[in-house]
C-alpha cells in the first residue's frame, strides 16, 4: 500500500501545553528570566554542551512563531492539537523560538491575535475556521506580519497571509469504504458537531466511500446521521458543539440504537462522547476518529479505533515556517491531499489482523484512483 495509509503522522513527538488565554501581550521566557500565565515562549530544546562544542547557531534563532487556538485548546487530541505540532516540530528542528496562546472563546479571537502582534511575532498562525475575520483584519492592518491560518483558504488581496486547506473528503472515502466492508450490522453512522463545510466535507467522503463498496460488492450498508443530497444530518448543536462531550455520546449512542456498528464523529473533542459509547458497548461498536491518528492522541480509547480520516496540518504548519525563514512565503493556499500526503488513512493498528481478505489491497487501488482521478469525489465543499 502506498506509504501514506501506512504513515503515522508524529502526534505523540510534543506535548501540547494547556494555558490560559488573555488578550494581554504575551510573556517571554528568556533563560533566568520570568513569565506570565498568558503565554508561553520557548526556545528549542537541546543537550548543555561547553563553549569549544557549541554548534553553530540555528538558522531560525532569531525567528519568533506564534499560535492562536481555537476554543478546542492545544489539547483537543484533534486538530488544534495537530497543528500546534507542527510549530513544536519547526521550534526542535528549526531552532526557532515559539510563543502560543489558547483561547477559550469566539469573542477573544482578536484579542488574543493583537497580543501576538504586540509580541512581534514573526507568523502567527491561526487555528480553525473561526479565526477567519480576526485573521483577515490583523494581516491587513499588519502587512509586516506573516499570517497563517489552518482550515481557511487564503484571503484576497492579502499578500501575507497564506490559508492551509485539506481536501479530507478523500481520506474519509476510504474510511467510508473500510467501514462498509468491516460493518456486522450492515449500517455505519456519521455525526457532527455543527454543519460547516470543514466538517461536511469529511460526511461527504464517507458516504461515498460506503456507497463505492456497495456498488462494487454488491452490499446494501446504510449510512444513518448524514444526507449527502440534503447537505445535512445529525449535529450536536448548542454553544459548544466541539467541545461537548456528554452531547457526542449521546449523539452516537442514537445512532448506536439506530443499529450502527462503526461510527464516524465529526466534532473534534466533542467525538470522545463517541469513544466512550463504544468504551461502554462490550466490543460491539468501533469508532473511526478524524484530524489525528486516535490510535496516538487518544490512547484511552485506542482498542476502539478502527483507522482515521487524518489531515497533515503538523506538516503544513511546519513547513509555511519553514518557508518563511527560507525567504519562499507566498500567500498561495496550501492544499492537503492524498497525492502530497496532506491528508492520509491512518494505520488500522489493532485492527489491521481483523481486515477482510484483500481489503488492503483495495484501499491501495482506491487511493491511487481517487489521485488518478478515476474516482471522482463530489463533495462540494472540497477545497
Amino acid at each position: 500500500m502506498k506509504k501514506s495509509l501506512l504513515s503515522i503522522v508524529s502526534l505523540a513527538a510534543v506535548s501540547a501545553l494547556a494555558l490560559s488565554a488573555c488578550a494581554e501581550p504575551p510573556a517571554t521566557t528568556e533563560p533566568g528570566g520570568t513569565d506570565t500565565p498568558a503565554t508561553t515562549e520557548t526556545s528549542a530544546p537541546g543537550t548543555e554542551t561547553t563553549a569549544a562544542e557549541a554548534p553553530a547557531p540555528a538558522e531560525g534563532a532569531d525567528y519568533l512563531a506564534c499560535m492562536v487556538s481555537d476554543a478546542g485548546g492545544f489539547d483537543d487530541k484533534s486538530f488544534n492539537e495537530t497543528a500546534h505540532n507542527g510549530m513544536k516540530r519547526a521550534e526542535a528542528e528549526l531552532g526557532i523560538k515559539t510563543k502560543e496562546i489558547e483561547s477559550n472563546a469566539e469573542g477573544e479571537y482578536p484579542g488574543n491575535v493583537q497580543s501576538m502582534i504586540d509580541a512581534k511575532c514573526n507568523m502567527i498562525i491561526t487555528v480553525g475556521f473561526a479565526l477567519a475575520n480576526a485573521t483577515e483584519a490583523a494581516a491587513k492592518q499588519n502587512p509586516d506580519v506573516k499570517f497563517t491560518i489552518v482550515d481557511f483558504g487564503s484571503f484576497e488581496g492579502v499578500d501575507n497571509a497564506k490559508g492551509l486547506l485539506f481536501n479530507a473528503a478523500q481520506p474519509s472515502f476510504l474510511a467510508g469504504y473500510a467501514a462498509a466492508a468491516m460493518s456486522q450490522t450492515g449500517t455505519v453512522g456519521t455525526f457532527g458537531g455543527a454543519n460547516y463545510p470543514t466538517v461536511s466535507v469529511f460526511m461527504d467522503g464517507f458516504q461515498q466511500g460506503v456507497l463505492h463498496h456497495n456498488t462494487a460488492k454488491g452490499t446494501d450498508v446504510k449510512v444513518i446521521g448524514w444526507d449527502e443530497a440534503k447537505q445535512d444530518g445529525q449535529f450536536i448543536g448548542g454553544n459548544n458543539p466541539f467541545g461537548d462531550i456528554p452531547g457526542g455520546k449521546n449523539t452516537a449512542n442514537t445512532l448506536i440504537a439506530q443499529g450502527a456498528d462503526i461510527i464516524f464523529p465529526v466534532a473534534g473533542p466533542a467525538g470522545t462522547g463517541a469513544l466512550q459509547a463504544a468504551q461502554e458497548s462490550g466490543g460491539k461498536v468501533n469508532v473511526m476518529w478524524v484530524d489525528a491518528d486516535g490510535y496516538l492522541s487518544q490512547p484511552d480509547y485506542a482498542a476502539n479505533i478502527i483507522t482515521s480520516a487524518q489531515k497533515a496540518m503538523d506538516l503544513a504548519v511546519f513547513e509555511a515556517i519553514k518557508a518563511d525563514i527560507d525567504g519562499t512565503f507566498s500567500s498561495e493556499p496550501y492544499v492537503g491531499t492524498l497525492e502530497n500526503d496532506g491528508v492520509l488513512l491512518a494505520p488500522f493498528h489493532d485492527f489491521e489482523s481483523k481486515l477482510p481478505a484483500g481489503l488492503t489491497d483495495e484501499l491501495a487501488q482506491l487511493e491511487q484512483d481517487i489521485i488518478s482521478g478515476a474516482i471522482k469525489i463530489t463533495s462540494p465543499s472540497q477545497p
